[in-house]
């Protein structure tokens, strides 16, 4: 653990500089530490070293730490595949729920949420390549999920997430970060409030500076970070 300040201050002057070749303001792109799989002790670690944001990916892991680190004013996200039948535990747990796709499931975040005072945010996890082994509305749904969202009473829709398809290559993950940009311009031309689809949740570890020059304002980092995970989820 000794090493992750250190990675974290790595990480932040590479986004700084990312951000700056694509000619944008460093302060428009945030850093999302993944601590999916590491204890709440690295998460403590994290935090001294100034991270505030932490994503995960199951639900009860998450429950865990986050009732384990309940006196620091962490904001969790979850960012893996929410089961509709989990939506009413992960509703008021999360400050953000990347993972929305279906116009069902934000319907069941939005009354979680709101039988418990909550207003977390939501993305629309959006699949534009068509894997089978990973979860995401497809693109065609995407302006329902949004219209629904955008009318709902405790959820506050933010934007899009995109995972793209696994290339040791970067730059052939770009297309991906493109297009999801420019499905989101699009979308605000169709009339949905940019307000609600000014944030972009896309890039990891070995992409995120492509992302962030295709426009993501959010990063989801956690290997660069923690180090090498011993157990896959």
């Amino acid at each position: 653990m000794s090493d992750i300040a250190a990675n974290l201050a790595a990480i932040r002057e590479r986004i700084a500089a990312a951000a700056a070749a694509a000619g944008r303001d460093p302060g428009s792109v945030r850093l999302l530490a993944v601590s999916k799989t590491f204890s709440a002790a690295h998460v403590r670690e994290a935090y001294a070293a100034g991270q505030r944001d932490f994503g995960e990916n199951k639900v009860q892991e998450a429950l865990q730490k986050i009732e384990a680190t309940a006196e620091l004013p962490i904001r969790w996200h979850l960012i893996g595949h929410l089961q509709s039948n989990k939506a009413k535990k992960a509703g008021p747990a999360f400050a953000a729920i990347h993972s929305v796709d279906s116009i069902d499931l934000v319907r069941r975040l939005d009354a979680a949420a709101l039988e418990r005072g909550a207003r977390p945010d939501v993305y629309i996890q959006v699949d534009l390549a068509g894997e089978t082994t990973k979860f995401g509305a497809p693109e065609a749904d995407v302006e329902g999920i949004a219209r629904a969202a955008s009318g709902c009473q405790a959820v506050v829709l933010r934007g899009l997430m995109l995972l793209p398809p696994w290339f040791d290559d970067p730059e052939q993950a770009r297309p991906y970060f493109r297009r999801l940009r420019l499905l989101r311009d699009r979308l605000v031309e169709d009339g949905i409030d940019r307000s609600h689809l000014g944030e972009l949740s896309m890039g990891m570890s070995h992409d995120f500076e492509a992302a962030i020059q295709e426009g993501a304002t959010l990063v989801r980092v956690g290997t660069a970070i923690f180090g090498t995970r011993t157990v896959r989820t």
